[in-house]
């Protein structure tokens, strides 16, 4: 059984059709990737698939379970956790504090005995922030952990966004163009982390990605949308070398890529 399934998904928006019945499945520990230029759909299927939308029509199953329209956090506490192209933090709070966000599911305690301090409050601020430790350790950057966020590089912010995403402990990773703004040095770290990800955290990542290189680098499996349809499907190589892909990127048509 696939971890997550997408079936038949469409949606449109006042009149345009931005996805049209696409179809993939993710495995678990796998790293896949939705490739595709500029206005292809890709981050509309995601904010199908956690919640942010609700598709017109077509299924969206995660560990065999119907997740269609549910939202956002229930999405979120069943294990899927989400980085966004445009940085979506708390600029005027600090890393770990950002970070800490993200432990939100494991926080039982409520208002009213975190009032009063308790040792069960204690024992939870201790663990959440163990654990926050950890994840600045993971992505090495202990030098921003107390910085507000609107004074780091931005870089750095997209490291914050994906550690507040780990801290979710999640299934599966969505990350959404995670090297937009990059510079050549920041893409080359980035394609360490998601390995890093996969292997030592046993976490399956579900990309979207317009950079090609990127997304040959670091993926099992490649599905490529243009005008929100499903061009190709396949391993990097396959994707590489099809011709429906060449002509959505560089414009040419296909019998002369």
């Amino acid at each position: 059984m696939a971890l997550l399934e997408i079936k038949e998904l469409s949606i449109g928006f006042g009149g345009i059709q931005a996805l049209k019945s696409v179809s993939f499945s993710v495995e678990v520990g796998e790293v896949f990737s939705i490739l595709g230029p500029n206005g292809a759909g890709k981050t509309t299927l995601f904010n199908c698939i956690n919640g942010i939308y609700k598709p017109d029509a077509g299924r969206t199953f995660f560990n065999g379970r119907d997740i269609t329209g549910k939202r956002p956090d229930t999405i979120a506490r069943m294990g899927i956790a989400r980085t966004f192209q445009n940085i979506e933090l708390f600029s005027h709070m600090s890393t770990m504090d950002n970070i800490l966000l993200g432990r939100h599911k494991f926080m039982k305690t409520g208002i009213i005995r975190s009032l009063f301090c308790g040792p069960s409050v204690r024992r939870e601020e201790v663990e959440n922030r163990e654990k926050a430790e950890e994840i600045i350790d993971f992505l090495e950057i202990q030098a921003a952990r107390d910085q507000f966020v609107v004074n780091l590089p931005y870089g750095t912010r997209k490291l914050v966004e994906l550690g507040r995403a780990l801290a979710l402990e999640p299934k599966i990773l969505l990350l959404d163009e995670p090297s937009s703004g990059m510079n050549l040095e920041e893409r080359s770290d980035l394609i360490h982390w998601i390995g890093d990800i996969r292997e030592e955290l046993g976490i399956t990542c579900l990309l979207v990605e317009h950079d090609m290189n990127l997304v040959m680098q670091v993926s099992d499996r490649v599905l490529v949308l243009n005008f929100g349809e499903v061009i190709a499907q396949g391993t990097p190589e396959q994707i590489a070398a099809d011709p429906l892909v060449a002509e959505a990127y560089l414009g040419r048509e296909a019998d002369s890529a």
